[in-house]
């Protein structure tokens, strides 16, 4: 995803990928709304439509079956312009996405390349690996390390990180049923149990996974045939369904302490790593793809201080923190020996029930208007007059929404879009005029990221905005 973001940008991009060929069995199996968004940007939001279930949402049961906690998921699309949450198969994913990459000419995918060794200087970065019998080095102005919970580059980078105190060894496995199971139903299940704690997720078409804790059991014996049927039966039999993939993985919280160091960046796993209860592991992976390619536009085509690079790990940390501490929350819910009383530490409502909202957390400080309420926050998606989504025509570059009677006195809206700045007013879209008004405000502007820049009410206002708000599309003038 960051080096199909950074493509779009002009920017000559190397992808060294360990594996020959794509991880065939399952991993992530769910992505969300603002996600789908990020697929829409690259151009392959309805090839992954395509292939993944609107995900109906999520309950928690105690022992006896009873609801404790309620988490739907709506089925209509949401602010984002998608549905609100998906459920995918993994290797469909990544077979879309090289297949995308196949056609961006100035990204090259190298396969089966090994990366063992990294080093910078004040002009670059350089990456050592070795493919086959043969080892190779590839001086790049940045490296960005995606290479997972054991990363090498974070070894580079971080030598710390903040543990958020949930660790536990679970039993996956993914199934796919001969035949027909609608009794297993389409909401994923949290069965809370302080001894056995499980869950169940619907996949797309008859995939099915089940997760269950194991405690201390050795790996041989959690993954023994006969203890994955035990474990499974009250669900459902050999004879039911047949076994894709099992396998043993401890659940982790932890956030690195440092991002970057120099010209050597991480993002994804190798940054942070999140329990699987609220789905977002892939997801705060991708945002930071998102958050980070524009960035790095800047740097290098457009010769910006590179200082702005700092503002990645300062916006995106607390925001991936949130989520993080939201799937401990849930998980130390399906772990609870007292599920009342861990329900009214976390998920109490004002009204005294209790359920799930999916949250939306604000960036930290960093590339937006300071002292601006609105500012951090993701922005909707609208619908142009045409039935065009607005992504579609503002790509990956910078926006500026302003009424009518504020742009007609603006002299400023040839510079704008001379800088690659695309300009709407709140007549060509739809729920525009209401967005502004909810915010109390005449004008916003919206990075290539979605998330919301600042607001303005008066022309010197937007002229600020256009002068701060630069656009990393090779459109755009240098």
């Amino acid at each position: 995803m960051l080096a199909s973001l950074l493509g779009l940008c002009g920017l000559r991009v190397v992808v060294l990928e360990r594996e020959a060929e794509i991880h065939g069995l399952p991993r992530a199996v769910h992505f969300d709304g603002e996600v789908m968004r990020i697929f829409q940007t690259i151009g392959i939001a309805d090839r992954v439509a395509a292939v993944s279930r609107v995900n109906a949402g999520m309950r928690f049961v105690d022992p006896d079956g009873s609801l404790i906690l309620d988490w739907p998921r709506p089925q209509q699309v949401g602010p984002h312009g998608w549905y609100p949450s998906y459920r995918f198969h993994q290797p469909d994913l990544e077979a879309i996405l090289r297949d995308h990459l196949r056609g961006a000419p100035i990204v090259d995918v190298v396969l089966g390349a090994d990366a063992t060794s990294f080093g910078q200087d004040t002009a670059s970065a350089t990456v050592t690996f070795r493919r086959g019998d043969r080892q190779q080095t590839l001086a790049a102005s940045y490296v960005v390390g995606c290479d997972g919970a054991r990363s090498l580059v974070r070894e580079q980078v971080a030598n710390r990180a903040k543990d958020l105190g949930f660790h536990e060894r679970w039993l996956v496995v993914d199934l796919l049923l001969r035949g027909e199971r609608p009794d297993l139903g389409d909401f994923t299940i949290q069965y809370c149990h302080p001894h056995t704690p499980a869950t169940y997720v619907r996949g797309p078409g008859r995939r099915r996974r089940w997760e269950i804790a194991i405690g201390e059991l050795p790996d041989d014996e959690a993954l023994a045939p006969a203890n994955i049927w035990q474990r499974l039966s009250r669900w459902l039999t050999r004879d039911d369904a047949e076994v894709e993939r099992a396998a043993v993985y401890t659940f982790h919280s932890v956030v690195a302490s440092f991002w970057r160091r120099g010209r050597l960046l991480i993002a994804g796993d190798a940054a942070h790593q999140s329990p699987p209860f609220m789905g977002q592991g892939m997801c705060a992976g991708i945002r930071d793809a998102a958050n980070l390619a524009w960035k790095l536009a800047l740097c290098i085509r457009h010769e910006h201080d590179d200082a702005m690079l700092d503002s990645y790990q300062n916006e995106r940390h607390p925001h991936v923190r949130a989520f993080i501490e939201g799937a401990v929350a849930l998980g130390r819910l399906v772990n609870a020996t007292d599920s009342e009383a861990a329900l009214k530490s976390a998920f109490r409502q004002p009204d005294g029930t209790f359920k799930m909202d999916t949250i939306s957390p604000r960036l930290g400080p960093g590339l937006w208007q300071a002292g601006c309420a609105a500012a951090g926050h993701i922005s909707p998606q609208f619908v142009c007059k045409e039935g065009v989504l607005s992504d579609e025509v503002a790509g990956y570059g910078p926006a500026l929404l302003a009424d009518r009677s504020l742009l007609a006195r603006w002299q400023g809206r040839a510079r704008a879009t001379k800088k690659g700045i695309h300009v709407w007013t709140p007549g060509e879209l739809d729920g525009a005029a209401e967005y502004l008004a909810e915010l109390g405000t005449r004008a916003v502007a919206i990075r290539p990221d979605r998330y919301l820049y600042g607001t303005a009410n008066d022309p010197a206002g937007l002229n600020a905005l256009v002068d701060q708000l630069p656009s990393p599309l090779p459109s755009s003038s240098k």
